[in-house]
This record gives structure tokens, sequence and C-alpha cells, in this order.
């Protein structure tokens, strides 16, 4: 079974999701954040292709992919890095990119370099559901490799059904219709949001991203999802830090203490 499959079947709530930019600030420590990551009970990690534009993202991680790019961070180079990750880690592996460095490097090709590396899914955020169905999802299922789709909302509860029925993972809710970037809290508007999508009965769990930062947005994230994603919080501490050890430390200390 898939390792994503295997964690939300578990019991286990309040689940910490960790993105990070492959290749900054330092370009050689990709593995060595993830299994600082693991080691510190995170329980998935989302490990970005770095892109020169990177719609959804906010300043942050368009930094931090900028850095990534200058470094020489490549998708070829990330699967070298990620070649034996799965002799030392455990927890699910996501890698989250945008669709043009994918197609450069070959769709399938991709695919079967994620199963090959055991990388568990992939979010593309500007793949268009239509396309996935027809296109990607063929190829993606013949790797085990899950294709997680993103709703705002925005999303119509007509096109959510339909993800819900033609995903198998879990649903990536997007806080607001705004670039990922760090929040003190959730308006009431939000929170609505969060209520609506609880009550509609959903086959897949749910992981809340974009803005979560502080003890009041991941607690929010966890009562109305099965966890939070952390993106722009994490990289701005790992920037601050250069290392990772100490920059999960304070990041855990803001959002659990």
């Amino acid at each position: 079974m898939n390792r994503i499959n295997l964690l939300f079947n578990s019991d286990k709530e309040n689940l910490l999701s960790i993105y990070f930019c492959a290749g900054a600030p330092l370009l050689n420590e990709t593995s060595h954040v993830i299994e600082t990551l693991e080691k510190n009970e995170v329980d998935m990690i989302e490990i970005g292709i770095p892109f020169s534009d990177p719609m959804a993202d906010g300043v942050v991680i368009q930094e931090a992919a900028t850095t990534a790019l200058r470094n020489g961070m490549s998708l070829k180079l990330l699967f070298e890095q990620l070649k034996n990750i799965r002799l030392t880690v455990r927890i699910p592996l996501i890698l989250m990119g945008y669709l043009n460095p994918i197609m450069q490097y070959g769709f399938e090709n991709f695919c079967q370099s994620c199963n090959m590396c055991g990388i568990d899914g992939v979010i593309i955020p500007d793949l268009p559901f239509g396309d996935y169905l027809k296109y990607y999802k063929p190829i993606a299922d013949k790797y085990n490799v899950k294709v997680v789709m993103l709703i705002t909302p925005e999303t119509s509860d007509e096109r959510i059904h339909e993800i819900d029925d033609h995903t198998n993972g879990f649903i990536y809710m997007v806080s607001s219709a705004a670039t990922t970037g760090a929040q003190e809290s959730f308006e009431d508007k939000k929170i609505e949001y969060f209520k609506r999508i609880s009550e509609m009965s959903l086959k897949n769990p749910r992981m809340i991203g974009f803005g979560i930062s502080n003890k009041e947005t991941f607690e929010a994230a966890c009562q109305y999802a099965r966890g939070g994603i952390i993106g722009s919080k994490f990289v701005n501490l790992l920037n601050e830090e250069k290392d990772a050890q100490k920059t999960i430390n304070r990041l855990i200390e803001t959002i659990k203490q």
C-alpha cells in the first residue's frame, strides 16, 4: 500500500506536513533535511521542485526557488539526491512542483523516477483536473504515484466531489485563493469554508495548507482536517538558521507549545 494511504489509514491525528524547496538555502542538504524532519516526528514531507515562475507561491517560496535554481538544482539532480532516501526514511514523501519542468523531464519518466526513489505522491498546482483525468492519471497509477489535487474556497461542490471520486490519497485544502504565506490567524470566512468542506462527507482525508504559521492556525487546521501543511514559515526559518535541526526545533516550539 502507498505510504500516503498507510498514514491516513492510521489512527494518528493532528498530522504535520512540512514543505521545503530542494536546493535552498543549500544545494546538497535535501536528504539531510528530510531525515531530520522524520526524526522530529514530522508525519509527511513535501519537497519543492524549484521553478522560475511559481505562480501559486508567495515571496518566501519564490525567493527560495530562485536561490535553488542559482545553486544549480534541477529535477535530474533532485532525483539523484533522493535515490537512496528510502534506506533511512519511512514517512510519505511528496514532490510539489509546476508542470513545465515535469513535462520537460517527461511525465512517464518523472513517475518512473518517483517510483524508483520511493516518492509516494505529487502535487502539481497548475495541472488542470480534466487533463489529469485524461492524460496523466493512467500513467501515475501505473507507477503507484498519487496525484494530490488542490481545492480552494472558490472550488465548486461539484468539482470537489469529482476530485474526491477520482483521486486516492488526500485532498489539499488551500486556505484561501491567495498565494502561499504565513498568517497569524484564519478569519471567520475561512473557518466557514473549513466547516463546509468537513460536512461534505468526502471519502478522502484532507490537509489544510497556505497560511499556517503558529499554534492558532495549526490547531484550526487540525480541527477541520487531519492536519496542517507548513511551508513558508519553515522555509523562512531554514533560510535564517541554515540548519535543519535548529529550524524544526523553532517551528515545533511555535506551533505546539
